[in-house]
Formats: C-alpha cells, sequence, structure tokens
C-alpha cells in the first residue's frame, strides 16, 4: 500500500481484490442494500475503499444470480449453494466474476489469488475453492484471457 500525489491510498490489485473479498464477505451477514455495505466498511480501510474493489462488488451485485448459477454448476452432486461456507462463497463469487467479466485479468491469476485468500481466511477450503474454479475454468475454457 502507498499513497500517491494526491494523498490517497494505491492499492496492488491483490490487495484491491482482498479489500472487494472483504466487503463481498460481511455483505452476506448485513441484510441491507450494497450502497449502505460499502458505505457502511469504508471506515474499515484506511484511505477508504478502493475503485477497483468498488466496481468488483458493484460488479458482482449486478450478476449475483448469473455467478451463483455458475458456482452452484460446478458443485459435487448433493451440494447446494448454502452448504459453502460465506468465506468460500464470497471467494468464489469474486473469482468467478474476474474470470467472466475482467478482461484485465488473466483466469490464471484469478484461480490463484482465490485460491491464496482461501488459505488466508477459511479453515482448509483452498483445495475446494481450487476444485470448483478449476472446474468452471474448463467447462468456460473458449481460450485463457
Amino acid at each position: 500500500m502507498s499513497n500517491d500525489n494526491n494523498g490517497n491510498v494505491k492499492l496492488t490489485r491483490s490487495e484491491a481484490r482482498e479489500q472487494a473479498f472483504m466487503l463481498l464477505f460481511s455483505e452476506l451477514f448485513d441484510n441491507e442494500p450494497l450502497e449502505a455495505t460499502i458505505e457502511d466498511k469504508s471506515q474499515m480501510f484506511k484511505g477508504g475503499i478502493c475503485g477497483y474493489a468498488q466496481a468488483v462488488v458493484s460488479g458482482i451485485e449486478d450478476k449475483k444470480d448469473e455467478i451463483d448459477a455458475e458456482i452452484k454448476k460446478n458443485l459435487k452432486e448433493g451440494w447446494s449453494l448454502s452448504r459453502i461456507s460465506k468465506p468460500s462463497f464470497a471467494i468464489l463469487r469474486l473469482a468467478i466474476y474476474e474470470i467472466k467479466y475482467v478482461d484485465s485479468v488473466p483466469q490464471s491469476v484469478s484461480i490463484n489469488e482465490a485460491v491464496e485468500l482461501a488459505k488466508k481466511y477459511t479453515i482448509d477450503e483452498s483445495r475446494f475453492v481450487n476444485g470448483i474454479l478449476g472446474s468452471y475454468a474448463r467447462e468456460n475454457s473458449g481460450g485463457e484471457k
């Protein structure tokens, strides 16, 4: 994390992604509109919420049903979305959104970053996250971004 010439906090893409994950994760507990969640949580972050995190979280909100359908499609038989832990669910939403809608992020980077987030924020669910995203990537491998 560094400051630009205007005093704004500049985050690496990994830091911005982690910020987006934190917003998505907290949203799973809040029963309020996304804008309110972002406003409420902005005080958690020194310098506020970065533009990338805001854009990704807003994009996920707009495409939530589609993203959730992709996650569900790649679950093993007998699994449902409600069985996924909240941290893993937030990570999967973030990664699938990036893979599908953020052209500037290569698919392999989204998957790797998701696995790293899972290692940091879940209890031994990184293989699960990697498996779901690997299945999704193989299913949608019309060419890596």
